[in-house]
Order: C-alpha cells, then structure tokens, then sequence
C-alpha cells in the first residue's frame, strides 16, 4: 500500500530531515512511527545516517516498528534487527546487518556497555521519551555516556511531562546535552524550582518557582510566572507538539466515573485499617518508599483485597463491591466488547474467579491482541503496564473499565488510547470505577492536576501549522 501522509505528518517528517535533535510531541494516534520512518528513509538517501538505534518500551520494539514498516510500499525495503532475547540472541542481533535496529529501553544499558566509545549507530530514535524522565535510572545514565557520539537524536511522546516540569530536563538533554536547561539536574531544580514539602530533613517535592524576578530579588513587579515561561521559551526551538484533536476527527471520549460505595461495616473497616497504617508510620523515617507501600495497600482494599503476603501471593477479600459494579458494566453492554484494566494480581484472580461466566481474557501476548480486534473476545482484561504504549486495540471495541486506579498519568492517558485512537468507530466510553471515600478518590483528584499542567507545556509549544491541519 502506498503511503500518502497527512500534512501534518509530512510537518514532523521535514522537521526530523532538517533538525539534528528534535522532539516531536505527538499526540498519541497522530501516526508519528510512519512519520519517522518517512524521515529515516529520507536521510539514508542523503547519506545523513548509515545506522539507526530505536529505543523504546518492550510491547512497542515487538508489536509496532517493524509491523508498521510492513504495511507501506515506502518501508518495506527496511531491513530491521531486534536486540532481544538471551545475551546470545542479542549479541547475534548487533552484528546482523539492517537498516534500523530495534532495542527495548531495559536492554540500552547493556547495549551501550558492548559498544563503549565504539558507539555505530549515528542516529537514536527514542520512543516514548518519557521512559527516560529518571535522571538517576540506569538507562539515563547509560544513554548519556553516549550522546557525544550521536549525530542525530529524536525523541518521540505524547506525555513528555506525566508528573511535572522537573521530568523535562532529562528528555532535553538528551538532545542538546544542557544547552538550553542546563548542564546538570542540580543546577535546573535550582534556577526553576523551590522545594514545596519535606520529611524530616529530606525534600520529596518542588514546586515551579511563581514569578518573574523572583531570584532578582524583584517581588511581584513583573507579575508573571518566570520560570514555567522560561522553561517554555528555552525549549521551543527543538520541541513542537501537537494534540489529535487538533488534527484528525476522532469519536468522543467520555470519561465516565462510577461510584462505588462500600457497605457500611467495610468502610468503618477501612478507615480502621488506614489508621493502623498510618500509625504504624508514626515513628519511622517517612520516605517515598514507606508512604507508596501505605498508598498500595490502601488501594488495594478499595479495589476489594489486601496482600497478606504478596511475595507467595496470599491475600484476603475485603469486599466485592467493585466486581459487582464490573458486572453491572458488562451486564449494560448487551454482548460488546469490554475491556477492563488491572493492577494488582488480585485484582486478575478475583475477575477471572467472580466473573468467569463473561470468560475474561487476559491479553498479554501478540495472538491475544489479534483475537481482541476480531472481536473474538468479549471481555478483555489487560494491565497497563502491558499494554500501555504502542499497542492498537481500536478494532475490538469501545468500552473500557478501570478496575484498579493508578497514579501515574502517562500511563493512565497511554492506556486510554489503546482504544480511542484512529480507526475506531464509535465513541469510547472509559469507566473508572471510584470506592468512595478511599485512596480511589484522592488518585483521581491527582490525575486531573497532572494532566492540567502537562497541558500547558503542550500548548506553550503547540506547532504553528494550520496549514498542516488537513
């Protein structure tokens, strides 16, 4: 099939040929793969790139790259390598010869470390760069050992901020290693941030510095948030983004909150088991590791049971109240296709158990996503962390639940467009099932935040093409 892009992605193609270090920010379905491979094939006719590394999540290495290169006439030529499996396989993948080689963002440390300054691939493509928002994650140390040896550099998200500007600085480095945010992490936090909670002696979070002046000793006169307006202006010369509504007609998305109230003996039951944790606190050191434990555990009574040993996966029910709510759900969908998203093993145990006259499917493999865009399925259930990124689910169905609530945006607005993305149809109903008066609520008070600030980075660099539109 030939391959006509959009204007707008005929935009991000000309900007990757043109810009040695660009970021696109792509709304998810914005068809941003293709885009790339179009400017990939581009500069191997010029001769700008001999070699091309694509770093990006496990399901997105085996599912997406080479299977989207498959459907055009323009791409199939493109010879990939995936750098995966046993350290034989992959050590057999690097030295096959390719165009574009595929690595799994878990596995760059280990290929930098078989390179050393050898380093052979002069363009990285990195997908979904918000993987790399960690500035103490080995990957991002790994992959700033070898950015002085890259020509060219790409990186590719539709949440490049999931949880605040801090995340920013590592996704930027690694495009112009600090000449626009600096040259170091320490230094950043310390021009635009100010911490905004401690416990005991120890900072666990910064809060934007509010105006400009602010380190000029200037007060309010300016009147405008200097460092969110900096931060904006510093990056708009490499970074552009672009939302799908502003771009292609999809169907709506309605985001639909189902209350779930507990009986009355179970919510006096949890507010007595969110004291004892609490209390149980109330002499220890608090860090991020002790109040996460505190925030799962409360989590998972709202969904409806509790690890009493996770390591041999014990556990005990507390309520069903969400698992009648989930039926309720699929009881209303009159035979279409539902898909339900998971957190905790228990979570998985106890859908499959309560409700196995719907047959829920767990879809983990590239057979069990097929299956699920035949229609084959009915009831799906999927963990974000499987599912998250890349993956095309549009075909099967247009109601999704979600059955355990998480706190992390990127991967709540990754998961939302498994459905929601082109090629689907009707208009996407996603559920989100909300214990009253538990964690559930406090989560979805968070996301909302979150996503108001990512919103704003989006919009400050928002592409100027209106002639790109159609």
């Amino acid at each position: 099939m030939k391959y006509v892009p959009r204007k707008y992605q005929q935009f991000t193609t000309d900007f990757i040929v043109n810009n040695q270090w660009g970021g696109p920010l792509l709304d998810m379905g914005l068809g941003k793969t293709a885009a790339t491979l179009a400017a990939v094939v581009e500069l191997f006719k010029t001769g700008a790139v001999r070699k091309v590394l694509v770093v990006a999540p496990k399901k997105v290495v085996e599912n997406v790259w080479r299977q989207e290169a498959t459907k055009w006439d323009e791409f199939n030529h493109l010879v990939f390598s995936m750098i995966h499996g046993s350290e034989k396989q992959r050590k057999g993948a690097i030295r096959e010869k390719a165009h574009i080689w595929l690595v799994s963002r878990d596995n760059i440390a280990w290929l930098i470390s078989q390179f050393g300054t050898a380093w052979p691939y002069d363009m990285i493509v990195i997908d979904e760069s918000s993987s790399f928002k960690n500035v103490k994650s080995g990957r991002f140390k790994a992959l700033r050992t070898i950015l002085p040896l890259v020509k060219r550099a790409v990186i590719l998200t539709g949440t490049p901020t999931p949880n605040g500007l801090l995340q920013l600085w590592p996704q930027i480095y690694i495009l112009d290693r600090g000449k626009r945010l600096g040259e170091s992490f320490a230094k950043y936090r310390q021009k635009y941030f100010t911490p905004s909670a401690k416990m005991g002696e120890k900072v666990v979070s910064y809060e934007l510095k509010g105006r400009r002046g602010y380190e000029r000793g200037l007060g309010d006169l300016l009147g405008e948030d200097f460092a969110q307006q900096e931060i904006y202006e510093k990056i708009s010369d490499i970074c552009y983004s672009m939302k799908a509504e502003d771009y292609i007609e999809l169907p709506p998305f309605m985001n639909i909150e189902v209350p779930v109230s507990l009986d009355p003996q179970v919510m006096k039951q949890y507010l007595e088991f969110e004291r004892d944790q609490v209390l149980a606190l109330k002499d220890a050191v608090l860090t991020a590791v002790n109040t996460a434990a505190l925030s799962n555990k409360l989590l998972q009574f709202a969904n409806g049971a509790v690890y009493t040993d996770k390591e041999k996966n014990i556990w005990h029910e507390m309520h069903r109240s969400k698992l009648e709510a989930m039926e309720d759900i699929l009881e209303e969908s009159n035979g279409q296709s539902v898909l339900a998203f998971y957190w905790y093993k228990h979570d998985l145990e106890r859908l499959q158990k309560y409700l196995k006259h719907y047959h829920p499917q767990l879809l983990k493999t590239p057979k069990d996503f097929e299956a699920w865009n035949r229609g084959e399925i009915q009831f799906g259930v999927l963990h974000p962390m499987s599912g998250g990124h890349g993956l095309n689910l549009q075909e099967g169905g247009s109601i999704s639940v979600w059955f355990s609530n998480t706190w992390d945006l990127e991967l709540d607005q990754q998961t939302n467009k498994r459905l929601h993305r082109p090629g689907q149809t009707r208009p996407v109903i996603n559920h989100r099932l909300k214990a009253i008066g538990t964690m559930d609520e406090d989560v979805l008070k968070a996301l909302v935040n979150k996503a108001n600030g990512q919103n704003a980075l989006l919009s400050a660099v928002k592409a100027r093409i209106e002639k790109y539109k159609n």
